[in-house]
């Protein structure tokens, strides 16, 4: 069947929600790239910042939920910021989805390619600019394709990847958990500790920044309800595709953690996780200590599938965002147009993969380090428009607050503190980023990361006032869009 749109209707059953979702979040790079930070910035109590840091997702979470269920859109925060607080808004919520997809794609897309080579043992490859931008651009252009070519053959591909990711993920850990409580882990290795799971005795400036590194490894599980109106029962699927997905990956998280932690400790050499030659990827520089030489090999080749699953299943989204917005008549109506055939916003499709292509050759050959400090930038642009999202939702909903239990806690309460979450995210991210000595790079006074995070936003502001100068205006006046409008999609499928 064919939605309100134009996309294909029904496509997609639960299962096939959440593994868009967790897909787009790609697990075993976001620990591979992250775990080590997080130990160095609390050390032993890393398990509990994944699980304070799933909080505000799981708050901001019951927002998508509600919002999918009375306007199913796959504009998401476009369309519920437009509807809750006007035209200019929702633009700009739009856009700083947008402008995550971008900087996150050019960065899995040479993640993908770095450990394919490490995989096959092209080591010099790995460190070839000319081999890396290659190797990703091929990628990115690959996943643009077979994202326009439809989201069943999306789907079935992600089931693959997803399902290595998790499997060996999971078996690595379990391997290691038992190999340290049978004591044949080495000397390194330490038991467990409840402890770990409470932040006691941490000072607010360390929380905060593990938090922050946090919420880059949840990123990507709102994937699932940009695919909303290619799901059967749209009002209700995709929401609860969100909670699921947020839970899987806080369980897995809070796992993965366990066992590298107990299994390699926290000595200052060997495979100790404050040594700093393991900082950038403990998760690899543990496999084949864990379970041999297959598994360093196994990790290094799911590492590198997750990010390239992230490379489809972020142009997912922010393709099908565009085409909501073109439907509304916020950007050219030639991002509204879905091809006949495969039933998906092709248009977008490409525009997107074309645009994160530009930007990552575009740094890449400028600065290797301006790209590395583009993906450290990325939290703004999340917390940006999760915020917006969180907010619009207590907004929209206030007039029915009140009305029970139920509405006042999961449309207002829970929201609400999701949003001022995310607003001490950015606000705290910003401070930091700003100094000079944040990341690789520094324009004067200013953190090359604040820079170009804020940059991408603000960039976003011309961007919306052509669109009002050269457009036809009746989005800006909100004519084809707000709180009343009923949203081009069927209700039941």
């Amino acid at each position: 069947m064919v939605g309100g749109k134009g996309l294909q209707a029904g496509a997609l059953g639960l299962v096939g929600n959440v593994v868009i979702g967790l897909a787009a979040v790609a697990p075993a790079y976001s620990l591979a790239a992250t775990l080590g930070y997080v130990v160095l910035a609390v050390g032993e109590k890393a398990p509990s910042m994944f699980v304070l840091a799933f909080i505000p997702m799981l708050l901001v979470a019951f927002a998508y939920k509600e919002l999918s269920q009375d306007t199913p859109d796959c504009g998401t925060t476009f369309t519920w910021g437009t509807k809750a607080f006007g035209p200019w808004i929702g633009w700009i919520g739009g856009w700083g989805l947008a402008v995550s997809a971008i900087i996150v794609l050019a960065n899995v897309a040479e993640i993908a390619a770095i450990y394919l080579f490490d995989f096959l043992g092209l080591d010099d490859l790995a460190e070839n600019v000319l081999a890396k931008v290659s190797l990703g651009s091929f990628f990115i252009i690959a996943m643009t394709l077979l994202s326009a070519r439809g989201i069943v053959v999306s789907e079935r591909v992600q089931n693959v990847l997803i399902t290595i990711q998790f499997g060996v993920l999971i078996l690595v850990s379990v391997i290691a958990l038992v190999r340290v409580f049978s004591g044949t882990a080495g000397a390194q290795a330490i038991s467990p500790q409840l402890s770990w799971l409470w932040p006691g005795g941490l000072d607010a400036s360390s929380i905060a920044a593990a938090v922050i590194l946090c919420i880059f490894i949840y990123w990507g599980w709102d994937a699932c309800l940009a695919v909303g109106e290619e799901t059967k029962d749209p009002g209700r699927t995709p929401g609860i595709a969100a909670l699921i997905t947020t839970v899987i990956l806080v369980c897995t998280y809070v796992l993965v953690a366990y066992a590298i932690q107990s299994f390699a400790g926290f000595s200052e050499v060997g495979i100790g996780l404050n040594n700093p030659n393991n900082t950038d990827d403990v998760l690899t520089v543990l496999g084949e200590p864990v379970a041999g030489a297959v598994a360093a090999s196994a990790l290094l080749l799911t590492v590198s599938l997750s990010a390239l699953s992230s490379t489809q299943t972020t142009i997912l989204p922010t393709a099908r965002g565009t085409l909501s917005m073109a439907v509304y008549e916020a950007i050219p109506k030639r991002f509204a147009s879905v091809h006949p055939r495969y039933m998906t916003p092709a248009f977008g499709t490409i525009v997107m993969g074309a645009s994160a292509l530009f930007f990552y050759m575009l740094l890449t050959f400028l600065s290797e380090n301006a790209l590395a400090d583009s993906v450290a930038s990325l939290g703004l642009a999340v917390a940006f428009y999760y915020g917006i999202t969180a907010y619009a939702c207590v907004w929209y909903f206030r007039r029915s607050l009140f009305t029970s239990a139920r509405n006042l806690f999961f449309r207002g309460i829970f929201p609400l503190l999701g949003a001022l979450a995310m607003t001490w995210a950015f606000f705290q991210s910003a401070y930091d980023m700003i100094q000079p000595d944040y990341g690789y790079t520094a324009f004067g006074p200013l953190g090359g990361v604040f820079v170009l995070g804020v940059g991408m936003l603000v960039l976003g502001i011309p961007l919306m006032l052509a669109c009002f100068a050269f457009g036809t205006k009746r989005f800006f006046r909100g004519e084809t869009l707000n709180a009343t409008t009923e949203v081009k999609v069927l209700d039941t499928y």
